[in-house]
């Protein structure tokens, strides 16, 4: 916020709308409520996004760990425009997202450029509890996980839950993040997508203990504090 153009009771009011929101607010609906331009609501967002950012979270307990892809829908394009073999787990025109649950407790994701077995392990490693129990779907890039107890569910053959095991957790999660870019965004570009999903995930975790509006505006606040991001570093990323 520092130099900036926009006055303080804007700067406020966009991060109170962004912290409610739900599925998230379009730069072109932060201009109309703010009244300023589409291009420097996009500015203004991306920099509370930044702000929303926690990559030190530790987990414990029970974890859900899955993965999703985020892009357009192939149905809805132009035949000429369609992608053939981008179903499932593609990474042809979608962008791979990771996270991790605790039951009742926090998240961590993140855009992940590469899904395999050793990058699942990194994230596990620096963000669940020695002590943690970890659950997933049967996926390959999750078998062979070392170091954490794990149990797993076999969606393939149409087993969901098996007693206290399920990913319902973290699929919910996904299900906002998709209702957010379809029925807000419209689009998440592949360098922002990272802190888009970290604007989810601050509203999911601030939102799911007992915090007023007010401190959940704060929580972002304090994230500014060596977080700078300019117009053109934005942009040239």
């Amino acid at each position: 916020m520092h130099a900036s153009k926009i006055p303080l009771r804007k700067w406020l009011y966009g991060m109170y709308l962004v912290v409610t929101a739900r599925k998230g607010i379009s730069s072109y609906q932060l201009a109309k409520e703010l009244g300023i331009t589409q291009k420097s609501s996009w500015f203004m967002g991306h920099r509370i996004r930044k702000a929303c950012k926690n990559n030190d979270a530790i987990l414990s307990g029970i974890i859900e760990m899955d993965e999703t892809y985020i892009g357009g829908k192939e149905k809805n394009k132009h035949q000429h425009k369609k992608t053939q073999g981008t179903q499932g787990r593609s990474t042809k025109t979608k962008t791979p997202v990771v996270g991790m649950r605790s039951r009742g407790g926090m998240l961590v994701a993140a855009k992940m450029d590469k899904v395999n077995s050793a990058n699942i392990q990194t994230m596990i490693d620096k963000h669940a509890d020695a002590n943690a129990t970890l659950c997933t779907d049967e996926a390959t890039i999750y078998k062979g996980i070392e170091g954490y107890k794990q149990l797993m569910v076999n969606h393939s053959a149409g087993q969901y839950v098996n007693g206290i095991v399920h990913t319902n957790g973290i699929e919910s999660v996904w299900a906002l993040l998709k209702r957010g870019y379809h029925g807000v965004f419209h689009h998440f570009s592949d360098k922002h997508i990272g802190r888009y999903v970290d604007e989810f995930v601050f509203r999911l975790n601030d939102g799911n203990v007992k915090r007023s509006t007010l401190d959940r505006i704060d929580s972002i606040v304090s994230g500014f504090s060596g977080n700078r991001l300019s117009y053109k570093m934005l942009v040239l990323m």
